[in-house]
């Protein structure tokens, strides 16, 4: 079976702290319900997320719905986004199975990075590295006022933003993001072929602007 490997990408710097921290927690919590009602999505996702606040962290390895289980997200400290980008990179060659010329591999991962400030580490480094590796596509939001989309724009083209780290949006932003590895799980799995863009995707809410 041909695996769709997905990495979140999550903020978990002090500024995250209180309500933003809870509302993902809940947001990844909604979007694994969510997804393990999808029969394609459940035969064919991978969940992995990695933390990043002074240093990034894989918290849960590249795991099938069925046996996914959260873990507690702590805010604290600044926000390295670079290093996350390292290991993500070095996530992807350790774990996603590559095409040979006898067997096919898994299908090229899909990135949700969520951040709501500015990378305080030499992210341009770890972003050197990630682009060496081939996804189908990454997606980035820029959360409330202190995020810098001009950053995640050099990581992605596929660029949102949320006016606010509430509860509801980031909410919002994680049930978009459910929808959209479902319909990526479809399509590989009915028309055997990978999602390269947003237009590919759901439409965002309201609630998400598009970055162009």
């Amino acid at each position: 079976m041909r695996r769709l490997p997905v990495y979140l990408l999550l903020d978990t710097s002090g500024s995250m702290s209180g309500e933003p921290i809870e509302a993902m927690k809940n947001g990844v919590q909604l979007m694994i319900s969510s997804l393990r009602q999808d029969p394609q999505a459940i035969e064919t996702a991978f969940i992995s997320i990695i933390s990043f606040d002074s240093t990034a962290k894989q918290l849960v390895p590249l795991t099938d719905l069925a046996s996914f289980q959260m873990i507690d997200l702590k805010a604290s400290g600044p926000t390295a986004l670079g290093d996350a980008l390292m290991l993500v990179s070095n996530c992807i060659d350790r774990e996603v199975m590559q095409t040979t010329s006898v067997k096919k591999g898994d299908w090229k991962p899909l990135v949700f990075i969520f951040t709501d400030g500015i990378p305080t580490d030499n992210w341009q480094s770890g972003l050197a590295e990630f682009k060496k590796r081939k996804t189908a596509f990454t997606v980035a939001c820029g959360a409330g006022t202190k995020a810098d989309t001009n950053v995640l724009k050099q990581i992605t083209d596929n660029v949102v933003s949320l006016d606010s780290t509430d509860s509801q949006s980031i909410a919002k932003f994680f049930t978009w993001v459910s929808a959209s590895i479902g319909v990526t799980s479809t399509k590989v799995e009915d028309a055997g072929k990978e999602v390269t863009g947003l237009n590919e995707l759901p439409p965002p809410p309201a609630e998400l602007n598009i970055v162009v």
